[in-house]
């Protein structure tokens, strides 16, 4: 179906009796089913493919802290009305890559959505990729007058990925349905592993000066960060080294000509954004004067950067990511390795009232020949 099939289905979509849950008996059963799946403690739970937010209420008031996402702007309209008074946050965004920026979760349910989804084998790869460390993967699917996905499909895509997999059979359940049922119904909820090999994404950071300036880019449209300023930067890709992925990205974002001696190593950064992954930065400085260059950068990416400007590297202005922030700031005071570890509940801006995540790491002394030991031994 298209969005529009979706929006035109929506104010009767409530009329199902296991999509609005207004029977006090359909209702009760969805809420007896979501205890025994989702965590008994509080939990950050995404919604995928939400409808009216009718399971995402159900969770709201179990306590958990609920991320919805619908592709429909209308059914996203009703949700939030029905939502209305939570603290759940419902966005408008494609189930199989929703916008949640770099946010990892206790658990991502989906009902009734994978078997619509062009690629479901890459959704489900995506999907556990946003689940923290013994997350669940909580997945209600059939099959309907020969549409739909088989159990033994969805597990053979995910058990490979996971640590454990359960499949619970809901057809007899009549009081799910609000009505009796004899076609392939089910819920399969997969286990991550509690602990994993530790992984990081690498990303490269660029701080073009132009004298005393720096320049910086408006993120839009992404799904994180959006809005806030920050370097033109990216992830390196397998096969590259951090300088490589620089000049690489340096091209695809600002049209940057660099070669690699236009590079030096500013600041390396272990860094967690609110919600996600660590990660390590690698910022590099590159000097950019006009009269001697054969590019000018320019914003070669509007669907995800609104603008271009330059700012004194002194006077930074707030209004940036601030991991970002904090990285220009610890160059500039001539600092090399930083830590910034963000809490789960601080925000993705840079708050100049607020708590500095920043941690300068010392340096070794680049004279090994001096104090200590005399190296001879005598």
């Amino acid at each position: 179906m298209t969005p529009i099939d979706w929006d035109a289905a929506a104010d009767s979509f409530d009329e199902e009796p296991d999509h609005g849950l207004l029977d006090p008996s359909v209702r009760k059963a969805w809420a007896a089913k979501l205890v025994g799946w989702l965590p008994a403690e509080p939990s950050r739970v995404l919604d995928l493919g939400c409808g009216t937010g009718s399971l995402a209420l159900l969770a709201t008031e179990q306590g958990h802290r609920v991320t919805a996402v619908d592709l429909s702007p209308r059914m996203v309209g009703l949700a939030r009305a029905k939502l209305s008074g939570t603290d759940t946050e419902v966005l408008v965004g494609d189930a199989a890559r929703p916008p949640v920026g770099e946010r990892t979760f206790d658990v991502i349910m989906a009902r009734h959505v994978l078997w619509l989804l062009p690629d479901p084998d890459r959704a489900l790869t995506h999907w556990l990729s946003l689940l923290r460390p013994g997350g669940r993967l909580l997945l209600i699917e059939g099959v309907w007058a020969g549409a739909g996905l088989p159990a033994t499909r969805v597990t053979m895509s995910v058990a490979p990925l996971v640590e454990r997999v359960q499949h619970e059979h809901l057809s007899a359940d009549a009081t799910l349905w609000g009505r009796a049922v004899d076609d392939e119904r089910y819920a399969l909820i997969a286990h991550a592993a509690q602990h994993r090999r530790h992984t990081e994404v690498v990303d490269v950071h660029l701080i073009l000066r132009r004298g005393d300036e720096v320049l910086l880019a408006r993120r839009s449209g992404t799904g994180y960060a959006d809005d806030l300023l920050n370097a033109p930067a990216g992830h390196v890709e397998d096969g590259e080294d951090v300088r490589a992925a620089m000049i690489r990205e340096a091209a695809e974002e600002i049209g940057a000509a660099l070669d690699p001696d236009d590079l030096r190593t500013a600041l390396v950064m272990h860094h967690r954004g609110p919600g996600g992954r660590p990660r390590t930065g690698w910022f590099f400085e590159v000097r950019y004067e006009a009269e001697r260059a054969s590019w000018e950068p320019y914003n070669r990416e509007p669907a995800k950067c609104s603008g271009l400007s330059w700012h004194p590297l002194s006077a930074l202005p707030d209004d940036m990511v601030a991991y970002c922030r904090a990285g220009l700031e610890a160059y500039r005071a001539g600092e090399r390795f930083v830590i910034h570890w963000h809490e789960d509940a601080d925000p993705i801006a840079h708050d100049p009232d607020g708590i500095s995540r920043a941690v300068l790491l010392t340096k070794t002394d680049t004279d090994t020949t001096t104090g200590g030991a005399d190296p001879a031994g005598s």
